[in-house]
């Protein structure tokens, strides 16, 4: 049993120098690896200066000249129209025309009948009809009330600006919230040269 746990120790001792030798190394290798991709950018700034150059000032001018265009941007459709409208109203009727019987109307008349020579007179009925087909003239002056559903159908051209329907804030509040970082990618400088050498 005694040998055993000397074994163990010994074993477990020896994990742990190599354990941390490993550690020691990795350490030193991070620190190296870093250290030298430090000097490089250092030494090699190109990469930075042609990613603000090519890459982060272009986008940003896009993104601002994109928000722009989609301010002016003007949507044009059709829309089509097909609805039942209510309809009330009072239409006045005031014309002169002719009617047709379509039956004979029959008429009883009182009439007065004079005797030539002052015979005197003599009150009766006239009876007559009038035929069918007799066309009578007549004058309307009524109101006719109306109440009634009407359909509406008809394609509608439609003209939408975005900036005018609603849009204007948000797409300026877009470009507004960029407008900053432009300004100061736009000032970074453009090359090492520009900051070994800054304008006098």
């Amino acid at each position: 049993m005694t040998v055993k746990k000397i074994n163990s120790q010994a074993v477990k001792s020896e994990v742990k120098k190599i354990w941390s030798a490993f550690k020691t190394f990795a350490i030193l290798f991070s620190f190296v690896v870093n250290f030298v991709l430090i000097i490089i950018v250092l030494l090699s700034p190109e990469p930075i200066f042609s990613t603000k150059s090519e890459i982060a000032e272009p986008l940003l001018l896009d993104l601002d000249s994109a928000f722009a265009a989609l301010g002016d941007t003007t949507i044009q459709t059709t829309v089509q129209i097909n609805h039942m409208l209510p309809i009330s109203f009072d239409l006045p009727l005031q014309q002169q025309t002719s009617v047709i019987l379509n039956e004979a109307v029959p008429l009883q008349v009182p009439a007065t009948f004079y005797l030539p020579s002052g015979g005197g007179s003599i009150n009766g009925v006239v009876s007559l009809a009038l035929p069918s087909g007799q066309a009578l003239p007549v004058t309307l002056d009524l109101t006719i009330p109306v109440e009634s559903t009407i359909p509406v159908v008809f394609s509608l051209p439609v003209e939408i600006e975005l900036y005018d329907a609603g849009m204007g804030p948000a797409i300026d509040q877009l470009r507004s919230v960029f407008a900053p970082i432009t300004s100061f990618v736009q000032e970074l400088p453009d090359s090492p040269q520009e900051v070994l050498q800054p304008n006098e």
